[in-house]
């Protein structure tokens, strides 16, 4: 059913890196290419012969551990919001640095609250995405990165001009800060995925995260709806435009609109969604608009080969 060409292809692709590549194939010569066939037909990272890959850019496994370094963001601070407590230890280590998670707490949404509802629903979601990243990705997932949701929503805040110098920014104290806070970074993991997408070579991958993309599509609505009915245009204008004045020189973010139009839905002019660079995401991920490899939400910057943000002038 494999020919050898096909298994070393899928098994070169699966890997994070040359050095996971090598495991790969000291196990084939152990363990028999019979062996190794059947252990990628039963695997989630299985796909056809038209996955095949030139080698030119990221391989799909770097794609996906950059997709996770995010899940396990939007997981942490959508768990703590309605739970108090964040990702379990099992869900959380892997290769590279692991770290911890500062800041978070559960909110004070009110008596049966709709917004307490959706954030429920989004911590389910956001936990189930790290656990078949991790899944995936098997043993060359990478571990949860060093989080910060305290200082980073307060320097996230000012740039956007919610608050003053001095002044801090909770996203935990009460539904507004909490969707405000969500915003923030909500979309991003939208324009991400679409971003990665042309990047991801097997097939089973770019299905699962076009799965992902959706669900995360979904999420960013709720959060758009819920503040648009709220009257919180103008807050989520301000933060739309300092994501922009992180990513680079194009206007392409977009708030939720004005009183008297609503704009739920951020498309080009062919209703398409834009994408991100991982480059990008990172720019906003880590607060700035430089070159770096930490800073903001990742302190100690994101585990695995994708890591840097992009330079713009």
């Amino acid at each position: 059913m494999f020919d050898q060409k096909f298994i070393t292809d899928a098994m070169s692709r699966s890997a994070e890196d040359p050095v996971d590549r090598r495991i790969l194939f000291r196990a084939a010569g152990i363990a028999g290419i019979g062996g190794v066939a059947a252990l990628i037909a039963s695997s989630p990272a299985y796909a056809s012969k038209e996955s095949d890959n030139s080698g030119n850019g990221p391989s799909d496994g770097a794609i996906l551990n950059f997709a996770l370094n995010l899940e396990y963001l939007e997981a942490e601070f959508y768990l703590r919001a309605v739970t108090g407590r964040g990702l379990s230890d099992g869900l959380t280590d892997g290769k590279g640095r692991k770290g911890g998670v500062t800041g978070g707490a559960q909110v004070p949404f009110k008596a049966g609250s709709l917004i307490e509802k959706y954030a429920k629903e989004i911590a389910a979601d956001e936990e189930s995405h790290v656990k078949f990243l991790r899944t995936a990705l098997g043993k060359a997932a990478v571990s949860r990165p060093q989080i910060d949701l305290e200082a980073s929503f307060t320097a996230a805040a000012m740039a956007a001009g919610l608050i003053k110098a001095g002044e801090k920014f909770n996203p935990f104290v009460d539904e507004t800060s909490f969707l405000l806070g969500a915003f923030i970074f909500e979309d991003v993991g939208v324009t991400a995925y679409k971003g990665a997408a042309p990047l991801i070579d097997n097939k089973t991958y770019l299905e699962a995260a076009a799965g992902i993309l959706a669900v995360e599509a979904y999420h960013a609505g709720i959060i758009r709806t819920t503040l648009y009915a709220l009257d919180l245009q103008m807050p989520a204008q301000a933060i739309s435009d300092a994501r922009d004045s992180l990513d680079g020189s194009a206007d392409l973010d977009q708030g939720i609109g004005t009183k008297a139009t609503a704009n739920l839905v951020p498309t080009d002019a062919n209703g398409i969604a834009f994408s991100r660079s991982p480059g990008q995401v990172l720019n906003i991920a880590y607060l700035t608009s430089k070159a770096a490899k930490e800073g903001g939400f990742f302190p100690k910057g994101v585990n695995g080969d994708i890591n840097r943000s992009a330079a713009h002038s």
